[in-house]
């Protein structure tokens, strides 16, 4: 049984090794611009969501969903968020599929992540996807904004709806475009 056991631990170390060297040698591909085998993509977004679970702290949103605050956050997104994550006016972000992974386009397809898990990602980043940390350029509450505004995108109330048609030309997505997105949405 003792030699069964370490014939075992001896095969899984060589796998290892085999796997590591594949990697170190170059010969695992590292294009941006292929789409990545099924199994990378889940492996790659469980680990975005195990990291965020473990890491982010549960804070609250200390901002509450006033007009001014809803439209403070939909212009700091224009300004900041908007060249990758889609413009208001519901035009698709080129530049933000060109990323590897494809930013997710938040005007057609808002995240429904509690607000902590936004306001993490806006402030820290996340590493090897394109997503800079902003806690450098944008202040707490200005962060707080944005997340603010991503999380309400899909309820805003009629006076911030009116400020987003007279000022993008357009609409916010209306809650059943949303649940039609989510049907076809592939969640990790």
């Amino acid at each position: 049984m003792g030699k069964f056991l370490l014939g075992v631990i001896i095969t899984v170390l060589i796998l290892i090794l085999a796997v590591l060297g594949f990697v170190a040698l170059g010969f695992y591909p590292t294009r941006a611009n292929l789409e990545p085998p099924q199994w990378e993509r889940h492996f790659a977004m469980g680990a975005v969501d195990s990291s965020m679970e473990r890491h982010a702290p549960r804070v609250t949103n200390p901002l509450t969903p006033t007009d001014e605050n809803l439209e403070d956050g939909m212009k700091i997104y224009t300004m900041n968020c908007a060249s990758c994550h889609g413009t208001l006016d519901r035009k698709f972000s080129a530049f933000g599929n060109s990323f590897y992974p494809p930013a997710p386009n938040f005007i057609s397809d808002p995240p429904d992540d509690p607000e902590w898990h936004t306001f993490y990602t806006i402030r820290t980043g996340i590493r090897y996807t394109g997503m800079p940390a902003w806690d450098k350029t944008l202040s707490e509450t200005d962060m707080w904004k944005v997340t603010l505004f991503l999380s309400h995108m899909d309820k805003l109330p009629p006076a911030v709806q009116d400020y987003w048609k007279a000022n993008f030309n357009s609409v916010p997505v209306t809650p059943d475009e949303k649940k039609e997105g989510e049907e076809k949405h592939d969640h990790h």
